[in-house]
């Protein structure tokens, strides 16, 4: 199994929701007003003046099979509007219960 972390401007929170009904991956957590800034080119997100956007993010666990599927599709999604950026992270689970 793997995890799947995504951070995502709030603009896109719907979009991220449908995405993951259409990948048929039901469970997931999900984390409002994230704060950040992107590793490359991203602008802060702090919900301030300044800075008056937010993120949020969601993490799900997946089987292995699953990833690429999701990670093409974060990929897509994140091209359409590269100004608002989605990016997704992922890594392995040891264990669960």
């Amino acid at each position: 199994m793997k995890s799947v972390f995504i951070v995502f401007n709030q603009a896109f929170t719907s979009r991220v929701e449908f995405m993951l009904d259409e990948l048929n991956i039901r469970g997931y957590s999900f984390f409002e007003q994230v704060q950040g800034r992107g590793s490359v080119d991203g602008e802060p997100r702090h919900g301030t003046h300044t800075w008056p956007e937010m993120n949020s993010a969601v993490i799900t666990i997946v089987p292995d099979e699953k990833v690429d599927e999701l990670m093409q599709t974060v990929k897509k999604l994140d091209s359409r509007n590269k100004a608002i950026g989605v990016r997704a992270f992922v890594w392995n689970v040891e264990r669960s219960v």
